[in-house]
């Protein structure tokens, strides 16, 4: 950013960092919207579960992102899809990231870092879980560490270690990692290697099942609804 007297200025926000030109959405249905925000790196898509009129709302919300590839169903069956849907309807807003380059991990934190700063700022959540899937995973954890006043918990699906080397700033945070024990691109090893990082976080293994979770929704949806309430619905 450029001051009017010729300075550089340091971005105050994420949603100053990404510098957005101009914006555009549009409701698919009566509760999923469609946002678009023009970049000079690209565009940012979010699809934005907003809970129903008349829905209590809750003060958490979630914010997913996908893995190096980008992404808006996350892993198994479309459980980001199934999050966004079954949790507005609980009042709690969730937010799909589609990022504006897929595998570049300092754009990509501040793509999630600005859909985090929307939930807060637009959906009035008090705070966000972040959930990221493999390089997700790792964009996950650093937002998480980066603004971590604004989070309530971070869970990982499958994420790799790389990128992750600041997970320490999570303890004491609520730190849920899935991992499939027979993953075939990120050995169950990377998720355990973060956690050591962390000192903190618990690994859930998936026996049987590989990167794209494919086989473990029900495993997954169960521990979430033990871990997701206290996190994002008021007591």
């Amino acid at each position: 950013m450029e001051r009017d007297d010729g300075h550089s200025e340091v971005p105050r926000t994420p949603l100053d960092a990404l510098g957005v030109m101009a914006s555009s959405d549009a409701m698919l249905t009566p509760t999923l919207r469609h946002v678009e925000m023009y970049t000079r790196r690209g565009l940012l898509t979010i699809l934005w579960h907003e809970p129903a009129e008349g829905t209590a709302r809750q003060p958490g919300a979630l914010v997913l992102c996908g893995g190096a590839m980008g992404g808006l169903l996350g892993p198994g069956d479309a459980m980001y899809h199934r999050l966004g849907v079954e949790w507005a309807a609980r009042g709690v807003p969730v937010l799909r990231v589609s990022y504006r380059k897929p595998n570049d991990i300092d754009a990509c934190c501040v793509d999630v870092a600005a859909a985090a700063q929307l939930a807060i700022g637009g959906a009035g959540a008090d705070k966000v879980v972040l959930m990221g899937h493999s390089f997700g995973g790792a964009v996950a954890v650093r937002v998480g560490v980066g603004l971590r006043d604004m989070v309530a918990g971070v869970a990982t699906f499958a994420t790799q270690s790389a990128g992750c080397e600041v997970a320490g700033g999570l303890q004491g945070l609520p730190f849920l990692l899935f991992h499939g024990e027979r993953d075939e691109i990120l050995p169950i090893e990377a998720s355990e290697m973060v956690t050591m990082i962390a000192g903190w976080g618990e690994v859930v293994r998936l026996p049987g099942d590989g990167h794209l979770l494919a086989k473990s929704d029900d495993a997954i949806w169960e521990r979430l609804e033990e871990w997701l309430p206290p996190l994002v619905q008021a007591p």
